[in-house]
């Protein structure tokens, strides 16, 4: 590994560079304007953004903040509701988290984040990451804070040849090295710019960046080329079989699912279990809802989750109007954006109304 020196000085021109190029969002106080962030906001934003892009955030933060403008607010929501604004955004163990961690706030600190770094890991749904970014953020403490983008300066700045994720703890201790003591706030929303907008994965804007008298990357050539990444294993595939119920007034049978475990806590349309062997008839009926005229339906649905293909297969069936099962709900189809639906099950739902013809 080459580096041009141990502990570049990269925080003055960086901090010159985001004074001019600091994106607007609508969770950030601009650089130099005075204002104070809002700790709600930017734990919100954070929690949000966490493998999701700012693009897809924004219209769920806004959302969010009209609906619960104060901690205090979210804290009062009923947990469906949260769910059912989260639908959409993937990884749902955040939103309960989020919720219990809003109530914490509320009913224990009087509605206040607390201002240090270990004492926000010990809050609900927060780690590493969020509590160092909410306290440089927030509270303007210094504190390192290292997502992707961040890596992906520090191992060009460094030129650090380990693959990740296998370097993750030396790119971690190198960006604590160049942290500074003054602006850390502002100075972590900096390196979030530079690798959402300069030093981008494939084809970094080497001329553009203020860091680029400093990068040993850049310096060498193989700036595009880092961080290196251990080849991704092949995602598995797994199948179900969702059963797609209505009766006479055209309401659809849904289900809560268990709160632990993925999507745990929202709602689906009765399904088998998920696993790699596809489902035979037998064992398809052995786990369906009811026993009625069951018809499966053409095409597939397919969802990607991080670590594993989908494939599910679709059976409609209609019920009595007195039928119920555990943990079930009928809904009418206006009222369908108002349950904690996930994406998968959002394109079920519409799968089965279109091929059924519902």
């Amino acid at each position: 590994m080459k580096r041009k020196s141990d502990r570049p000085a990269i925080a003055a021109p960086l901090l010159k560079w985001y004074d001019r190029q600091a994106r607007s969002l609508p969770w950030r106080v601009p650089p130099g304007s005075g204002l104070v962030a809002d700790p709600y906001r930017v734990w919100l934003s954070e929690i949000m953004l966490q493998q999701t892009t700012v693009v897809a955030v924004r219209p769920y933060f806004e959302a969010f903040l009209d609906r619960w403008p104060k901690v205090q607010d979210l804290a009062a929501a009923d947990l469906d509701d949260v769910l059912a604004a989260w639908a959409g955004l993937g990884y749902y163990a955040r939103a309960r988290n989020l919720h219990k961690c809003a109530r914490h706030v509320a009913e224990n600190l009087s509605g206040r984040f607390p201002d240090k770094e270990e004492e926000l890991r010990a809050l609900p749904g927060i780690g590493p990451y969020t509590a160092a970014a909410v306290a440089a953020i927030a509270f303007d403490r210094k504190a390192t804070v290292v997502d992707g983008n961040v890596e992906r300066v520090v191992s060009r700045l460094f030129e650090v040849t380990a693959p990740m994720p296998e370097s993750k703890p030396e790119l971690r201790r190198l960006a604590e090295t160049v942290t500074p003591d003054k602006r850390p706030g502002d100075y972590a929303q900096a390196m979030m710019d530079l690798g959402a907008t300069i030093c981008l994965p494939k084809s970094p804007k080497c001329l553009l960046c203020p860091l680029s008298e400093d990068c040993s990357a850049y310096a060498s050539g193989v700036a595009a080329e880092l961080p290196r990444k251990t080849p991704k294993r092949e995602k598995p595939t797994r199948r179900a079989v969702a059963f797609f119920v209505t009766r006479d007034d055209g309401a659809i049978l849904l289900r809560r699912r268990a709160e632990k475990g993925l999507l745990g806590g929202m709602m689906e349309v009765p399904s088998t279990d998920w696993r790699e062997a596809p489902w035979s008839e037998g064992e398809t009926l052995g786990q369906a809802p009811l026993s009625t005229d069951w018809r499966q339906l053409d095409g597939m649905v397919r969802h990607t989750f991080t670590h594993f293909h989908f494939e599910v297969t679709v059976w409609a069936g209609r019920a009595d109007n007195g039928f119920t099962i555990e943990d079930g709900r009928w809904v009418v189809l206006d009222k369908l954006g108002s349950q904690a639906l996930p994406s998968v099950m959002q394109k079920v739902v519409r799968h089965g109304l279109e091929a059924s013809g519902s």
